[in-house]
């Protein structure tokens, strides 16, 4: 169902699709988790829903500066007591926030900054997350060197042609990448739109 824009907000088609389903895998990783940090809220749309409908964490949103007032606004038009207004984090160079986090979310960020980010974002996760923390990736990926469908790679096309660096990340990469810096896949779930929600936590526990 395609929702209706709120005016004067930034809005993804995308995030109203996807919450419902991220939603049901967040209330079983994070189950167990207090202080979330999402890296990359973009327009805050997920932020917005996540934080009500999971009142015993603290969700505190961050992005590039030029993002923040379209975070702003939404959690203006849907407040929630538990949601953080957004810092400033670019994967370019921010050090990691203050803050005692035990999860980081990211949506939809692996596949649109280079993978020089990508490593970054995952060596600031392991850096900083405690022992059992953990770390929630969504969006596609490639299997066994290939796509999982005709739509994602027509859709990694159209990525690279906007952007030589950004392109579907290959799980295997991934999950190396996590490995060395102590990150650990715990749980892999098939998501709609041959999207996947990765759960990782650092210590190697598994499920």
């Amino acid at each position: 169902m395609t929702a209706i824009q709120p005016p004067g907000l930034p809005f993804s088609q995308a995030c109203e699709n996807n919450q419902a389903p991220i939603l049901a895998v967040l209330a079983q990783a994070f189950a167990d988790r207090r202080h979330v940090l999402e890296i990359g809220s973009g327009t805050g749309q997920h932020g917005v829903y996540f934080a009500p409908r999971l009142p015993h964490l603290v969700w505190q949103t961050s992005d590039l500066a030029e993002n923040h007032a379209g975070i702003r606004a939404w959690h203006a038009r849907h407040p929630a007591p538990n949601l953080r207004p957004p810092l400033l984090l670019d994967l370019q160079g921010s050090d990691w926030p203050p803050g005692a986090f035990d999860a980081v979310f990211t949506s939809n960020t692996t596949h649109i900054v280079a993978w020089p980010l990508v490593q970054r974002l995952f060596a600031l996760s392991g850096a900083h997350l405690p022992p059992g923390g953990v770390l929630a990736v969504y969006g596609p990926f490639n299997y066994g060197g290939g796509f999982t469908s005709d739509s994602n790679r027509a859709f990694d096309a159209w990525l690279r042609a906007r952007d030589p660096a950004s392109g579907i990340r290959h799980f295997e990469d991934i999950a190396a990448l996590a490995a060395r810096h102590g990150l650990a896949p715990e749980r892999d779930h098939a998501m709609p739109a041959n999207n996947r929600l990765l759960v990782l936590r650092r210590g190697g526990a598994q499920a």
